[in-house]
């Protein structure tokens, strides 16, 4: 299952490309489609699983990126793609080229070639440097309120808590695009709500 988010999740601690060291050309020739579908094909011969590309490109009513807007360029054309194998919440992000389409294509292409290493009998090397995309938990921000967390009011009724429960864990659900943390803190929601409800 893949997932779209917008605006742009950029991981913490990775470097971003000044403005003026941005590639105006690339040597891709793709299109946003076909960038995209080359990184998911990538993606899935690699085993990974909760898959989501996080760039500033809006979504359509499908959740899918707007690929008119991709055509042109925009200020922050930074791609993260976040996604799960062997148990670990891993990332890759690139913003080297002045559009959204060409920087997806540059990660298909370097999991395509860190795959290479499994397949010509590296596959310890291919795990060490996977070592180095595993994604960094954000700075402590202050924890969100389990009525934020749910988007219900802090007085909601259990049946109300439940009910946002439910519709949030579709989407936040590692296997339908979201994250163990995002599911974890969800849970953690649901517990004090129904907890502060029955006190």
């Amino acid at each position: 299952m893949t997932a779209t988010a917008y605006p742009l999740e950029w991981p913490e601690g990775w470097p971003r490309t000044l403005p003026d060291k941005r590639r105006n050309g690339s040597p891709f020739k793709t299109t946003l489609d076909r960038a995209r579908k080359a990184l998911l094909e990538e993606l899935a011969r690699l085993k990974a699983s909760g898959v989501v590309v996080s760039s500033w490109l809006p979504l359509r009513a499908d959740g899918f990126p707007r690929s008119d807007v991709a055509r042109f360029r925009i200020e922050d054309p930074g791609v993260a793609v976040y996604f799960m194998r062997g148990g670990r919440q891993l990332v890759i992000a690139r913003d080297a080229y002045w559009n959204v389409h060409d920087n997806l294509r540059s990660i298909g292409l370097a999991i395509e070639h860190l795959r290479g290493l499994e397949r010509h009998g590296g596959a310890h090397l291919m795990e060490r440097a996977f070592s180095g995309f595993v994604a960094l938990p954000p700075p402590d921000k202050p924890k969100k309120t389990w009525w934020e967390v749910l988007g219900v009011q802090a007085g909601a009724e259990p049946w109300l808590i439940e009910a946002a429960y439910k519709h949030l864990a579709k989407k936040l659900h590692p296997d339908a695009g979201g994250s163990e943390g995002l599911m974890a803190e969800l849970n953690r929601a649901r517990d004090e709500a129904l907890k502060a409800k029955a006190a």
